[in-house]
């Protein structure tokens, strides 16, 4: 047989890596700003490459289309099926979590972690991980609004309180703009920075959010003052809600006077130091009245407040209805 010249055959190319796979699940009442930060990085990415580098697939319990917090209903490619073990799947959650965790969801959560593609889960989707046991020993993150009961229900759950948190085959994002961030890591990892910068570029994203970096503004924004000790003091008021520092110690601890202390509450913040205390430690509490089984007693006490009547008095007052009526009407972890 003559030989062949080699100028005969083909040219052949490299060979292309197959695209890396995503499954988003999109839980009932899901926020329609995770899912789309998440997905539209990797549209930019395929789009700037010039290959498909990623690909997709829309799935959920209903099996044609699932409904966001906003009433939007998404079309989905298929019910719950069967993933690959170097596929990644994210769950998208959002309001009323505690209901979206339901048995085939939480059943085939269980399935395919077996096959051990990578977990993860966008805003609230982390208490969805979490239930179903997907998180025990893992560092994890959820929204801000819903860290404490978060911590309450799954305490072997290492809580961090960032944007996202990759922990290898689980990653987790805390909601809202926070899932560009964590997808433009993973982009950065699989195919380097600079193509995650373009995608930033591309998504008008001037300032790419680390791992380290926390959630929410900082207490100066926040409270809409840029006075050092009133952040000060309204920092260590955050930090010890179960039992309260009086006014008195926080005024001593921050040199200044309790009359100074009260003068500067009522200038930025228009009311007193022990008032804004009390609103602090509300807050918590009606989050985990919410989020949490905690009994109201159990909240009362975890939110500095020394009896059940006390904490009942005081939250009507701030809310309108007394925390056990405010538990009947909800009951769900929220977002």
């Amino acid at each position: 047989m003559p030989d062949m010249d080699p100028a005969s055959f083909p040219a052949q190319g490299p060979v292309q890596p197959r695209p890396n796979r995503y499954y988003f699940l999109l839980l009932e009442r899901f926020t329609m700003i995770s899912f789309a930060a998440a997905i539209e990085p990797l549209r930019l990415a395929n789009r700037i490459a010039g290959r498909t580098l990623y690909e997709w697939r829309v799935i959920g319990e209903n099996a044609k289309f699932a409904t966001c917090s906003n009433g939007t209903r998404v079309m989905l490619d298929s019910g719950l099926t069967e993933t690959r073990r170097e596929d990644t799947i994210l769950l998208c959650g959002g309001i009323d979590i505690t209901r979206a965790a339901t048995r085939p969801v939480l059943a085939w959560l269980r399935r395919e972690a077996r096959r051990g593609p990578r977990m993860g889960a966008l805003c609230t989707g982390s208490w969805v991980l979490a239930e179903a046991g997907l998180l025990q020993g893992k560092r994890a993150t959820i929204h801000w609004e819903n860290q404490d009961g978060f911590s309450e229900e799954f305490p072997d759950v290492s809580l961090i309180r960032t944007v996202f948190v990759d922990d290898g085959s689980r990653l987790t994002a805390a909601g809202g703009t926070a899932a560009i961030d964590l997808m433009l890591h993973q982009i950065g990892r699989d195919h380097g920075s600079d193509l995650a910068n373009r995608v930033a570029d591309q998504m008008i994203h001037t300032s790419i959010r680390s791992e380290g970096d926390h959630q929410r503004l900082s207490i100066p924004t926040r409270i809409g003052a840029r006075h050092p000790r009133l952040a000060q003091v309204v920092a260590r008021m955050e930090a010890n809600i179960e039992e309260p520092i009086s006014p008195a110690r926080l005024a001593l601890d921050a040199d200044m006077s309790p009359r100074q202390l009260e003068r500067l509450f009522a200038r930025y913040l228009g009311r007193s130091p022990k008032r804004y205390y009390i609103e602090i430690r509300l807050e918590r509490a009606r989050n985990l009245l919410m989020q949490t089984e905690m009994s109201v007693i159990e909240i009362a006490l975890a939110c500095g407040f020394g009896s059940a009547g006390h904490f009942s008095k005081c939250y009507r007052a701030t809310f309108g209805s007394s925390p056990y009526h405010q538990r009947s009407g909800s009951g769900s972890a929220t977002n």
